[in-house]
Parts: structure tokens; C-alpha cells; sequence
């Protein structure tokens, strides 16, 4: 079986240390981050990987052409091994188990805009890694607000988050969801998802 190669022959995942880029394909993370797809974005919703295990994640971000990383909790490894592949890293915490801060919420709408925003049915080029500690929490609540911001009701992002990540969302964060109102910025129709009824 040909190994999978992720860049160079060599990656520095801990401060000083080396590990081999070379493994078999079908190595992954224990906790597999998810692909959520909507209209023209798409989004992986990750656990926080750490320094010994983050070259499994760049693995995985590789094949879904990540562009961009959001972590939405305190560092758990370094960002220059993703760097070196060209993703940019941004870190956007908030509290766990609450909403997004105006800010961050400001911040994570002008990224998802500027990644998908151009045409809304074009094919997706690339995808968002948003992740918190668990990623139950703090990630799928930011995708939901970009699915509601890109046309769905708040009822149908929750619903469409949890069927691709069971357990997501705790009460306070679909709280937050059903209270929030959506920027419009991908048009002024709100859109059912016909598939879609709150788990």
C-alpha cells in the first residue's frame, strides 16, 4: 500500500521534535471531524487536536483543501506545521458552553463570506475547520449561525448541525441560535431546509 505523504518528509509537530509525514491512508483522528456542506459552504467541525496527534488532523484537513482553521478554545498545539501548508489559523475563543462574543461573530461571518460569499452556487473550492475542545459545542454553533446568516432557520441549522453531529448543542447554545438574527449578507430570503426537524 503506497503511504500518504502530507508535505515535506519531515513536520515539526512539538518544539524541537520531528515526526515522519509518512503513514497509511487511512489513518485518522480518534474523533473524526465531520464535513458539514450547505449552498456553496462547506465547514469541518473538529475535537482539538494537540501536538501529538495534530499531524493525523493535517491529514484530514488536506483532503477537504482547508484553507482555514478557527479555534474557539485555548491553544492545545502549535499552529506552524498547519501554517507550512498554507492554512491560516485564527483564534477566536469564547467561553464554553455560551454564544460568540459581537465580535467573533462579526470576525467568522467576514471569513465565511470572503471563502464562499462570491458565488452562492458555485462548487465549494475549499473548506473552514472551525474547532473547540470537544466539538460538540462551541464549533457547531458557529456553523449553525453561518447557516442561518446563508438562509436557514434557526430551527433547521440546529436540526441539520446535529444530524451530521450527534450531540451537538447544549440548551443555552439553541437558545442563543433561535434568538439570533441573521446578517443577511447571502441574501434576504430565509430558506427552509425541507429535510430538516429539530432533533
Amino acid at each position: 500500500m503506497e503511504p500518504f505523504q502530507i508535505a515535506d518528509p519531515l513536520h515539526p509537530i512539538a518544539s524541537g521534535g520531528f515526526v515522519p509525514a509518512r503513514m497509511p491512508p487511512t489513518a485518522r483522528p480518534l474523533n473524526r471531524p465531520v464535513l458539514i456542506e450547505y449552498k456553496q459552504m462547506r465547514f469541518l467541525i473538529s475535537d482539538a487536536p494537540s501536538d501529538s496527534n495534530l499531524i493525523l488532523y493535517m491529514a484530514e484537513f488536506q483532503r477537504c483543501k482547508v484553507k482555514h482553521v478557527v479555534r474557539v478554545c485555548d491553544p492545545t498545539y502549535a499552529t506552524a506545521p498547519l501554517e507550512q501548508l498554507g492554512m491560516k489559523v485564527h483564534d477566536w475563543p469564547f467561553g464554553d458552553g455560551e454564544g460568540p462574543p459581537h465580535t467573533i461573530i462579526r470576525q467568522w461571518l467576514k471569513l465565511v463570506h470572503q471563502q464562499f460569499g462570491k458565488d452562492q452556487e458555485a462548487e465549494p473550492e475549499s473548506t473552514i475547520v472551525v474547532h473547540c475542545v470537544a466539538g460538540l459545542g462551541r464549533a457547531p454553533l458557529l456553523v449553525a449561525i453561518a447557516l442561518i446568516d446563508a438562509g436557514m432557520t434557526p430551527e433547521d441549522s440546529i436540526a441539520y448541525v446535529r444530524e451530521h453531529k450527534r450531540g451537538a448543542l447544549n440548551s443555552r447554545q439553541t437558545k442563543f441560535i433561535m434568538d439570533y438574527k441573521p446578517k443577511r449578507s447571502f441574501g434576504s430570503k430565509r430558506l427552509k431546509c425541507p429535510t430538516c426537524a429539530i432533533l
